[in-house]
């Protein structure tokens, strides 16, 4: 069996806790916590078994750690569009699809999905569009009315009803 990958010397399990607590990343957590079961003189297996994953995953995890630090086992993946490719997905949902052009009343994620591999050639799924809830984009729609609302009696209803 080979001999197993030296830790770094300047982290201890106290530190890499504390970095724990810290990130909003719960992936890289997960990871540091694994790390500091084997800085505790813990085994592999044993900081396998608290990430969940395989001693290869903890090789793995290691090598990032002792390459790139704590940073290396953040979890998040870049995203696929650029600024410029974000803001002028912005601007077209902010005018809205002409059906002429696009096809469609309304855009829906996997029209935009479309519409980014039409414009820049780029495969996305529409999980990956989550981008733009956290730019603040939230899907609206109309409140639907039942075919059979009889309108004038909804406004009579309206003129004649008294809060309470």
């Amino acid at each position: 069996m080979a001999a197993p990958i030296p830790l770094q010397n300047d982290f201890n399990a106290t530190k890499l806790r504390k970095l724990t607590r810290s990130t909003s990343d719960a992936t890289q957590a997960r990871r540091l916590l694994s790390l500091a079961v084997i800085y505790d003189g813990g085994t592999r297996t044993d900081a396998s078994n608290t990430g969940d994953v395989t001693l290869q995953i903890i090789r793995d995890w290691l090598l990032r750690f002792n390459k790139e630090g704590p940073e290396g086992l953040a979890g998040r993946k870049p995203c696929l569009l650029n600024e410029d490719q974000l803001q002028a997905l912005e601007d077209i949902i902010e005018k809205g699809p002409t059906p002429a052009i696009h096809t469609v009343v309304r855009w829906r994620l996997c029209d935009l999905t479309q519409w980014i591999w039409e414009e820049y050639r780029i495969s996305i799924s529409t999980s990956r569009l989550g981008i733009l809830q956290a730019r603040g984009w939230r899907k609206l729609s109309a409140r639907p009315c039942h075919r059979q609302c009889n309108e004038e009696a909804n406004e009579a209803f309206k003129k004649t009803f008294q809060p309470e």
